[in-house]
């Protein structure tokens, strides 16, 4: 059996294709299903920590806080928030709780004269004094610099020109689309490459994200991804490699047919990995990249945890654990968000799983 380790040194040996003490743990969640969770823990509504501890995640984010001013109004009549991107968001209800939804794309038909113009934030309208204080309140932990927005061209891209006129911006390399994307990427570098700076060598991996497939099949053709995915990613790969960092892409959809261009590249662990997506099963995946790639993610958030009982929801993780786990490389955590239509037994059950069911001996 291998000797107890710390979170820290779990995750690492993980993502380094290597045989851990027990897999390491991720949670991410909608607000529903999250507050659930602290009600049955006995929480408080702001207690995070205290969820991620309950739960066993061997994960923490580090970042940044904003400190400049609101570039874009909210639309309060329309009940639209408004980021700093001047991003539109509003409130859509569902059967089981509800989200905040994409909307109004005020970029959509813009010129590069109007993207130029668009106020964005700035690198420097950041506290990168606070990072020293976050690497040592979480310092047992595995930290990571970005989440699966940093780097992500199809959907940012989206949240501004709407997805469709985000495609046509790639097939056609318009520029007005392509110089928006390299404004938010540009910034996203640079607040990332402070950020490492700041933690002076304290952070474990850099977390990047694209959503590259359907259901079915990639979503942009090899080309494409050629010509305005690959360039783009490498600089942050190439970021991560300055500090001796592993890199991990979040990839929803059916996204294996890049990971040998990922593989080449530099890039050391995959995320997401939804099961019911074309070659992205437990078994390919392992029996495909196993050793090349860490994985982190497969438990189905569409899957028995929120349509199944509890008992299927441990046969489900059980099963997940028993493909991935030899060999080490592996990272327990759901597809996404866990969803609020998921029964908080079932999930309860689901970490209980991973907890138990995890170790190696």
């Amino acid at each position: 059996m291998p000797k107890p380790m710390t979170p820290r040194e779990r995750v690492v040996t993980a993502l380094a294709s290597q045989v851990p003490d027990r897999v390491p743990i991720n949670y991410e969640a909608n607000a529903g299903i999250d507050r659930r969770l602290k009600e049955h823990y006995g929480l408080k509504p702001e207690d995070h920590e205290g969820l991620r501890e309950a739960l066993g995640v061997d994960f923490r984010g580090i970042g940044a806080p904003y400190i400049g001013p609101k570039l874009h109004a909210d639309i309060p009549e329309r009940g639209v928030i408004v980021d700093n991107f001047g991003i539109h968001r509003r409130w859509i209800e569902h059967g089981s709780g509800g989200y905040w939804d994409f909307c109004d794309f005020p970029l959509r038909d813009a010129d590069e004269e109007a993207i130029a113009a668009w106020p964005m934030p700035t690198p420097d309208q950041h506290d990168y004094d606070a990072i020293a204080a976050q690497c040592r309140r979480h310092d047992r932990y595995a930290l990571h610099v970005g989440n699966p927005g940093l780097g992500c061209i199809i959907n940012t891209a989206g949240f501004l020109r709407n997805m469709e006129q985000a495609f046509i911006d790639l097939i056609t390399d318009n520029a007005a689309g392509m110089l928006m994307i390299d404004r938010i990427l540009d910034y996203q570098y640079e607040v990332a490459r402070r950020t490492l700076e700041a933690a002076g060598g304290r952070i474990d991996f850099m977390w990047m994200g694209e959503d590259l497939g359907t259901q079915h099949g990639p979503i942009i053709s090899m080309d494409i991804f050629q010509r305005h995915i690959k360039p783009r990613h490498q600089r942050f790969l190439n970021l991560a490699r300055e500090w001796g960092l592993p890199v991990m892409l979040h990839t929803c959809g059916s996204s294996s047919w890049t990971y040998e261009e990922y593989i080449k590249m530099g890039l050391k662990a995959v995320d997401t990995l939804q099961p019911e997506a074309r070659d992205m099963s437990p078994e390919y995946l392992k029996r495909t990249f196993g050793g090349r790639l860490a994985f982190h993610g497969c438990i189905s958030t569409a899957g028995p945890v929120a349509f199944g009982t509890v008992h299927d929801t441990i046969v489900d993780c059980r099963r997940t654990l028993e493909i991935m786990m030899p060999g080490g490389g592996y990272c327990f955590a759901p597809t996404h968000a866990l969803q609020d239509n998921s029964p908080t037994e079932n999930v309860v059950a689901m970490f209980e799983t991973a907890r138990r069911d995890g170790v190696y001996s």
